[in-house]
């Protein structure tokens, strides 16, 4: 954890001080502004740094990022099982029970062709769902909820038919009048079959489900709150939404996965607050699949491939416990957070599990890695949760930083080194630029991750004297009659603390720069550069400290 109290150093403290010698210019650049190649300067280089120690941030803040070795220490979203094998047990069985799979399918299929049939029988007429819930639709008619029930009932087939045959219940849903919302973690896509026919609850829902074939009909039937997580306007509708139908009894309860994703049931991940602003009871629902073979868990596996493992079990377990309703807090200033993580705690204590900061971002993250064709994906996730919390960081800046990360070609276990960490960016590897590269893994090892990555950018944005530094390097780099900053003005910058890159390394630095491709870095280009990867700004500690670094080599 960074320090809670750190003491920022001024921004005219030199840059490595105790590493180099500083030798002043007199109008604060370097005397020689020829554009040459950096085999012609190897007499007199410009360079911040030796290989040795040193914290090329100093003239930042003295606090440094936390020390971590890389990887996160679990991963909530692997399924345990093998890809295809498992021993000769689980071969015989699939082989046995072929016959047997193929008749789940078949029943399967019919529950899932009468069960659309009964719902679009009740949605036929009414305008409130006929292509989508509207905002404000009243609830279903009690003619149209009792139709239902045939999908419902279907429903139940359809859990047969992947071998729960039995489901152990523990508990009993509370009174919808005491506690309008209920919230579960989120395992498998059982779960909402089985609340489907359980509770017939209101849910709330990506708005890319209602394209799906068959799902998309049905879950309109639920009066299902549609939401695009990464839209603040559309969260803040869900909300009310919830907080509308949550005061109506005439509706059915709202059911959420305040996860948001799926998990392997291990651990329980950091919940989205939707469920919690509305300020209502809330009844925990926990969900277990006590298995010895198979995970049930729709993590790292395919829905197809999951589907088929489960067509070919003798018996899937599923036990469902209602815990006890949970409610808001008395203090208001106790607020959703508060909320979510008492619900949150209750939930670990009956799961026998630990509450952690994995997120929702988190499987984005190792989906992508999983897309760009990567080994070891869980090594990608950071615990996003307290990333955020702690630095400020969304999911998209995460991602954004994710692609440039799996550009410099991470190993098989998601590692970089300094060579094509620095090559992404069109720079050989300097001594300033390992200085810059050992600041995210203190030096400790040759390589980085994906996390110490992040957590190194977000930790530099978070000081407090990095902003000031930004707007200061471009002041004193910029042209004063055009207020852009040339490729060749770059070229005199960089030249005062490291050996120039070739040509073509400049030229993509540049580009790097110049974020709207129009051949000059404008002041909105500088900063948003700057803003993505931070650890650029200590190229340029001579011209803010007004220093000049020479190293003979």
């Amino acid at each position: 954890m960074a320090s809670t109290s750190p003491r920022p150093a001024s921004l005219s403290t030199p840059l490595l001080s105790g590493s180099i010698a500083p030798a002043r210019a007199a109008n604060g650049h370097a005397n020689s502004h020829s554009h040459r190649h950096h085999h012609d300067d190897s007499d007199a280089a410009a360079s911040v740094c030796d290989d040795g120690g040193g914290d090329p941030f100093a003239f930042l803040s003295e606090d440094r990022p936390p020390r971590d070795r890389g990887v996160s220490p679990a991963d909530p979203f692997r399924n345990a099982t093998p890809a295809w094998g498992g021993g000769v047990y689980a071969w015989a069985r699939t082989l046995l029970l072929l016959p047997v799979a193929a008749l789940r399918l078949a029943m399967f299929g019919l529950a899932i062709a009468i069960g659309y049939a009964a719902t679009w029988v009740a949605l036929r007429g009414w305008a409130d769902v006929q292509e989508r819930p509207r905002e404000g639709a009243g609830p279903m008619p009690a003619w149209r909820r009792r139709l239902m029930w045939i999908t419902r009932i279907s429903a139940r087939c359809i859990l047969f038919s992947f071998g729960y045959h039995w489901i152990r219940k523990k508990g009993r849903p509370a009174p919808r009048e005491l506690a309008p919302i209920v919230v579960s973690n989120h395992i498998s896509y059982i779960e909402p079959i089985f609340f489907f026919y359980e509770l017939f609850p209101t849910i709330v829902s990506s708005e890319s489900h209602d394209a799906l074939p068959f799902v998309g009909t049905i879950i309109r039937a639920m009066q299902v709150i549609y939401v695009d997580r990464f839209s603040p306007a559309s969260r803040k509708a869900a909300v009310n939404e919830i907080k509308r139908k949550a005061a109506c009894n005439s509706f059915p309860r709202v059911l959420l996965f305040p996860e948001g994703t799926t998990t392997n049931g291990r651990f329980l991940i950091s919940f989205q607050h939707g469920a919690f602003i509305p300020g209502y009871p809330v009844q925990p629902v926990v969900v277990r699949y006590p298995h010895v073979h198979f995970d049930q868990s729709w993590g790292n596996i395919s829905l197809l491939k999951l589907m088929f493992k489960m067509f070919t079990q003798f018996h899937n377990f599923m036990e469902v416990e209602y815990l006890p309703v949970v409610y808001p807090p008395e203090i208001k200033q106790e607020n959703a957070l508060h909320f979510a993580e008492n619900t949150s705690y209750a939930m670990a204590r009956a799961l026998n599990v630990l509450p952690t900061s994995y997120s929702y971002g988190d499987s984005m993250i190792m989906a992508r890695a999983v897309e760009a064709g990567k080994a070891n994906c869980s090594n990608y996730v950071v615990q996003m949760a307290w990333v955020k919390d702690m630095y400020g960081v969304n999911t998209a800046e995460a991602m954004e930083l994710l692609e440039n990360f799996l550009a410099m070609n991470p190993d098989s276990d998601g590692h970089v080194k300094a060579q094509e960490f620095w090559a992404h960016f069109g720079l050989d590897c300097s001594p300033l630029c390992k200085k810059i590269f050992h600041y995210f893994n203190s030096g400790i090892t040759d390589s980085i991750t994906f996390r110490q990555f992040l957590v190194g950018c977000a930790h530099l944005r978070k000081q407090p004297l990095f902003q000031g530094a930004c707007e200061t390097a471009f002041e004193k780099c910029r042209d004063p009659e055009t207020s852009d900053i040339s490729r060749g003005q770059l070229a005199d910058v960089l030249r005062l603390s490291m050996l120039l890159p070739s040509d073509d390394g400049m030229l993509r630095l540049f580009k790097t720069f110049d974020v709207d491709g129009d051949e000059k870095i404008s002041r909105d280009d500088f900063l948003t550069c700057l803003g993505r990867f931070p650890f650029l700004i200590a190229f340029f500690a001579a011209p803010i400290n007004g220093e000049v670094y020479i190293e003979i080599v």
